[in-house]
């Protein structure tokens, strides 16, 4: 392990920050929104988050340190569920019939997605099992990288695994749409109109979030930090209590701590790891939206759903960032987030039986907290 790396694991880029370490979060955050700005003046889809991943990995390759909240993070996945939750609306009740199918189609995807990353990282890549199958598996970072070091894997290898297929999809898919689809970024400053956010408004929607979040915790939803607030609010709207969303100068500095977050994780990794990471990164997410193109396209021939809202739903991103391009593509946000939400669900249950048929002989670590 070189230097760099294991300066990066004692000290990970997104941590609990403190005092001594406001500099460098003050320096990442400036160059988060610097990339987000340049983003959005290129007009390009996601620009806040996208722009922030994009500035923020590209420094840390070239060796500029980074520093992240896990906190701030936290709760800037709240305010970007809050959102969320106001792309529900009663017009979805007419779509929502359909989606139990899509929904239970949800547990093959992830059986053979986490079969064939794993086949590629054990057989192709070289990969110990244990650390071969939990890069593999298509959802939880923080997870697999937790019980990855919980069985004696290579937790740094399927961080920076997980954490490149999450940038390559985040940064791939809203150019092929906008290419192949001609989607355009119109949602680009999506989050309400500031004047028509009352505070009225606000009450309800922070009550939203702080219940929700609570509540989700209480009954142990995976991913309650962004789940939570957005069933919460989605039953604020879908009941009509208010139709707004949080203000945009919010939206965009959460999506800057998420991107910012992301790039982050490059931390320790050199200009010459680059191709591979590149290479395996790659692969595995071809073969992953390959998976999720076969999916989306029988589905949309069983079921009708639109070919685009199915590609969005069974692609191999992060709940968060997946759930933010289909807001920005404006492409049934509702439906994807709910799709990732239960992928994430499946994914908890799945992987103690998957890892004991994969792993035979080896004992599953047990339980833990399930991050998007």
């Amino acid at each position: 392990m070189s230097a760099d790396a294991a300066a990066t694991e004692a000290r990970p880029p997104v941590r609990r920050l403190k005092r001594a370490d406001l500099f460098l979060f003050a320096r990442t955050v400036l160059i988060g929104t610097s990339g987000g700005f340049v983003f959005s003046a290129l007009n390009l889809p996601l620009p806040w988050m996208m722009g922030a991943m994009f500035a923020t990995g590209a420094l840390t390759l070239g060796k500029v340190e980074m520093a992240m909240d896990s906190r701030l993070r936290m709760v800037m996945i709240i305010v970007l569920g809050t959102l969320l939750g106001s792309a529900f609306s009663p017009e979805i009740l007419d779509r929502i019939a359909l989606w139990p199918i899509s929904l239970a189609a949800l547990a093959a995807y992830v059986f053979l997605g986490t079969i064939a990353a794993y086949s590629y990282f054990h057989f192709v890549a070289g990969f110990d099992r244990k650390t071969a199958f939990f890069a593999g598996v298509p959802g939880g970072l923080n997870e697999m990288v937790t019980l990855t070091q919980a069985v004696g894997g290579d937790e740094r290898q399927v961080s920076v695994v997980h954490s490149t297929r999450i940038f390559l999809v985040v940064m791939t898919l809203p150019f092929l749409f906008r290419i192949l689809e001609d989607y355009q970024p119109g949602a680009r400053t999506f989050g309400g109109a500031d004047a028509d956010f009352t505070l009225a408004d606000a009450a309800i929607m922070g009550a939203a979030a702080i219940v929700g979040f609570y509540g989700a915790r209480m009954v142990r939803l995976p991913a309650p930090h962004l789940a939570g607030p957005m069933v919460a609010s989605a039953t604020v709207h879908l009941t009509g209590l208010t139709d707004a969303s949080p203000p945009f100068l919010l939206v965009a500095t959460a999506q800057v701590i998420m991107g910012s977050s992301v790039g982050a994780r490059f931390a320790g990794l050199t200009f010459r790891d680059l191709g591979r990471i590149l290479r395996l990164g790659g692969a595995v997410t071809v073969i992953l939206l390959v998976i999720s193109g076969a999916f989306a396209l029988g589905l949309n021939l069983l079921t009708g759903i639109p070919f685009d809202s199915l590609v969005l739903a069974f692609s191999p991103g992060g709940l968060t960032e997946m759930s933010l391009v289909a807001l920005a593509l404006e492409i049934d946000t509702a439906f994807v987030a709910t799709h990732h939400i239960v992928r994430i669900s499946v994914v908890v249950m799945a992987v103690p039986f998957l890892f004991k048929f994969l792993n035979r002989g080896e004992k599953y670590p047990g339980k833990q907290d399930s991050d998007p």
